[in-house]
């Protein structure tokens, strides 16, 4: 079998705008790994796959976490996780659990609790639609998707690693590609890191884990929405899928 490689800026660094996943891997069932090999392959051709990103549809989580920009709010009985991008909000209601019946929501049932210094969230019931994804490279998922993250505050020399890793690894935005997209790299304060572990039994023969380290933001967000244009988000030729309504809401 013919493997495809991740493709690789000359500098090193991921190549955002060419992704080929390992579809080799052996985490992914049989019927996973094909998904990710033919979106590999559509990536090669130098074409765009459809994501909810790029069709303007709720991603769900984990797929939310591609998002530059993040902030939560914090009540009393509950924290609000806002995303720069499309104005996507998580509501997470603190200290209960799910209920005996969960219906499927785009970013599913959350609950949290605190253990110490950790906030730690649990969701269930994520929707699959359209096009359903756990990350970028297309890996799918089904409604069986089960995400815990972990959420704490660290200091700047603990958090140094995951930033120094990142710099290595990936792409940094151009300035003004997304809300909220200028991190203040000169910062040494704490750190939002979060450790989020993934389990999907339709798809995955083993749970994973992956860490993102977040910097503090040194500019207000800019407003970023996914036009409602089919043309200008048009994938392979084709009018994109934005979902559209057939009547008013009210």
């Amino acid at each position: 079998m013919e493997r495809l490689r991740p493709a690789r800026c000359p500098s090193g660094v991921s190549n955002s705008s060419e992704l080929v996943g390992d579809f080799t891997n052996p985490i992914l069932k049989p019927e996973a790994a094909e998904v990710v090999k033919q979106h590999g392959e559509f990536s090669r051709k130098k074409l765009v796959y459809p994501t909810p990103a790029n069709q303007c549809w709720p991603g769900g989580v984990p797929f939310v976490f591609w998002n530059i920009g993040m902030q939560m709010v914090q009540q009393k009985d509950k924290i609000a996780i806002l995303y720069a991008n499309d104005y996507a909000v998580r509501h997470v209601y603190m200290n209960r659990t799910h209920p005996e019946h969960v219906t499927p929501s785009w970013y599913g049932d959350s609950v949290g609790h605190y253990e110490g210094d950790t906030l730690v969230i649990d969701t269930v019931g994520i929707k699959v639609g359209p096009f359903a994804m756990v990350d970028m490279y297309g890996s799918p998922h089904t409604e069986a998707l089960h995400v815990v993250e972990r959420y704490r505050l660290i200091d700047y020399e603990a958090a140094k690693e995951g930033l120094d890793r990142d710099a290595r690894e990936n792409m940094r935005p151009a300035r003004g590609a997304d809300a909220g997209s200028a991190p203040d790299y000169s910062y040494r304060g704490k750190h939002l890191q979060l450790q989020f572990t993934v389990q999907d039994e339709g798809v995955f023969t083993m749970p994973w884990s992956a860490t993102i380290t977040y910097r503090r933001g040194k500019e207000e967000w800019r407003e970023v929405v996914c036009p409602e244009n089919k043309q200008e988000l048009a994938i392979a030729g084709r009018g994109a899928a934005v979902p559209t309504a057939n009547r008013p809401d009210f």
